[in-house]
């Protein structure tokens, strides 16, 4: 009977803590999106995977065109020609997947080196904003982990607002304050 009114008496106390806590919420890929250094950083990433879209564009035309050649020709090819022709298009083949693995891996480091101070960025003007606003958490709706909430938690504008972020005109995805 003494443990149930401890455990009990824990319950009670928690829920009291959890009642007192101040939670919000925020979308963070809505908030990069709108930071015009995220748009700015997204261009320079995709100009940059651009050169490397173009270079493998160039490989694979190379590969076709050998492989073309080399359907048309293998019946007049000796064994000893077909093994140096197929050992040329699979060393071909392999350079164009290195190719492009290195590709993805080079415009992934660089999508994190420019978006990693504007992350940092949002993440000081999220906890400014709590600070301010007295919450003691703050989840991230993009995240996925938030069901319902209520839309007079979403600091979104808040943080917007701490920095400088202007709304485009004719709406945006913004739930209302409700203050």
């Amino acid at each position: 009977m003494k443990k149930l009114i401890i455990a009990v008496g824990i319950i009670l106390s928690t829920s009291t803590l959890f009642a007192q806590q101040k939670i919000g919420y925020i979308n963070s890929d809505e908030l990069l999106m709108s930071m015009p250094e995220a748009k700015k950083a997204d261009a320079e990433i995709s100009a940059y995977a651009k050169t490397f879209q173009d270079q493998l564009g160039q490989m694979q035309k190379e590969l076709e065109t050998k492989y073309k050649a080399y359907e048309a020709g293998v019946k007049t090819m000796t064994e000893a020609m077909k093994d140096v022709k197929e050992k040329e298009l699979q060393d071909l083949q392999n350079r164009l997947q290195s190719t492009q693995q290195s590709a993805e891996e080079k415009v992934s480091n660089k999508r994190q080196e420019l978006l990693k101070p504007i992350t940092e960025k949002a993440d000081v003007a999220i906890q400014a904003v709590a600070k301010e606003k007295g919450y003691s958490y703050i989840f991230d709706a993009n995240a996925g982990g938030i069901i319902y909430a209520l839309p007079t938690d979403n600091i979104l504008q808040d943080v917007k607002n701490k920095l400088g972020i202007k709304d485009a005109p004719a709406g945006g995805g913004n739930a209302p304050k409700g203050k």
